[in-house]
């Protein structure tokens, strides 16, 4: 077995984004040679997700409005009496979750027709990682 591990980094202009990113990983299943197996892809930061969904116009504006539904950006979280003001980041990345882990056939995602990876970032502005790690023979 072989095995392959990389870092994405992020560091973005706005408190929420949802980022395809793909093609890197895509970059990085290239690079490792592997054929059949698996990837993981997993945020290291508790304030950020990794999901797999469709790339289609408005499904992120309705990701983002109902995760906002869900856990709102405001001042009524325990977490709060600590000094941060993300209470809700933390949330928003329980409910996305922080890893995907994708099939690998013929060197390729094994993916359904339209879907996508992307990265989640609830409590952006400053630099955070992703580590993908290729799995397989």
């Amino acid at each position: 077995m072989k095995f392959l591990t990389e870092y994405l980094w992020f560091n973005t202009s706005k408190k929420r984004e949802y980022i395809n990113i793909t093609g890197e990983v895509e970059k990085i299943l290239a690079k490792s040679g592997i054929r059949e197996g698996m990837i993981l892809v997993s945020a290291m930061h508790i304030t950020a997700g990794v999901y797999v969904n469709d790339a289609e116009s408005g499904l992120i504006q309705d990701i983002d409005k109902w995760l906002e539904g869900l856990a709102p950006f405001g001042p009524d979280y325990q977490h709060h009496r600590t000094g941060e003001d993300n209470g809700d980041s933390h949330l928003k990345s329980i409910l996305v979750h922080h890893q995907v882990v994708i099939p690998v056939t013929s060197g390729k995602l094994d993916f359904g027709p339209w879907q996508q990876v992307y990265y989640a970032e609830f409590d952006g502005r400053r630099k955070k990682r992703v580590i993908v790690k290729v799995m397989g023979e």
